[in-house]
């Protein structure tokens, strides 16, 4: 295989063509995805439960998630599509 059809495209084992750069997403689990439908609003990260908390740094890790502010941060959903 030629690194070009690497990179502009390859096929699936369905058949169907793909574009490995406009094919890139990042994986979550399905807490993950469900923390993401709850924070489509600015929440302050204080009133989350301890476990979203955690789940909320590793979003802030794979730049799903932004964090604003130092003291009593704001937590804020990023409008990225995932696909």
């Amino acid at each position: 295989m030629k690194i070009s059809e690497i990179i502009v495209g390859n096929e699936e084992p369905d058949g169907k063509k793909f574009d490995l750069l406009s094919g890139f997403y990042i994986w979550t689990t399905r807490e993950e995805d469900q923390l993401l439908e709850k924070l489509k609003e600015p929440v302050k990260l204080g009133q989350l439960s301890e476990h979203d908390q955690f789940r909320v740094q590793a979003l802030i890790r794979k730049s799903l998630v932004t964090k604003i502010g130092m003291k009593d941060p704001t937590v804020v959903a990023n409008e990225k599509p995932k696909y």
